[in-house]
């Protein structure tokens, strides 16, 4: 949703309550406003969207309890803990930051995770190469783009593209619920000892059965 600078002449009286109760929901007022007014005439803006998407996650992930959502009010970044099956039960933490304007893709997904441990840095790093050549040869040909991730120390990114297709709040949480889901198996799998084989076998029999690609 495109948005633009607009004048009006405001109260000084209403701009003191809309700039406290800004500070209280941790928001601004140029966004407050723009939310007040889209509730007026009935619009959905791309803040209550996001809101829409991460609420719907969060039902989705909770009962398989693999995954522990939290999101605040008013932020366009959700994050899910997963413990792995590893000594010292280290965690990964999924980031998924949503961007509902004007993009060239629905927003990122971030993987972070913190060990001194050498081995499991060089198995999580082999795993996120392997998981970008499986998306890459399997995926990016039906998407029509290739998927640009980057791997920093402690942190790998993936963009979640845009569907191909119009979808509802509901169906962009289902497809990215599914795919943080699949992603954190599979990641578990590979450090179980799974093979580049099976894994790759595994992501294409998902893939088989997606509707929405992301």
């Amino acid at each position: 949703m495109k948005k633009n600078l607009y004048s009006l002449m405001l109260s000084d009286d209403v701009v003191r309550e809309v700039d406290a109760m800004a500070h209280r929901l941790g928001t601004n007022r140029s966004a407050l406003v723009n939310r007040i007014l889209a509730e007026a005439v009935s619009v959905r803006t791309p803040e209550q969207q996001i809101q829409d998407i991460f609420e719907t996650i969060e039902s989705l992930v909770a009962p398989g309890r693999e995954l522990v959502p939290f999101f605040a009010p008013n932020s366009p970044t959700m994050s899910l803990k997963s413990s792995l099956s590893y000594k010292y039960r280290p965690t990964v933490k999924y980031e998924v930051e949503l961007d509902m304007g004007e993009s060239d893709k629905l927003g990122t997904l971030s993987v972070v995770f913190r060990t001194q441990s050498a081995p499991l840095i060089d198995a999580l790093t082999d795993f996120f190469r392997l998981w970008v050549q499986i998306e890459n040869t399997h995926l990016a040909p039906r998407l029509g783009v290739q998927l640009r991730c980057s791997l920093y120390e402690g942190r790998f990114l993936r963009p979640i593209a845009l569907p191909r297709q119009d979808c509802s709040a509901e169906e962009i949480a289902q497809a990215i619920s599914d795919y943080v889901q699949l992603f954190d198996r599979l990641l578990k799998a590979y450090l179980g000892g799974s093979t580049a084989r099976q894994i790759e076998q595994a992501y294409c029999d998902n893939l088989c059965r997606r509707t929405i690609l992301i």
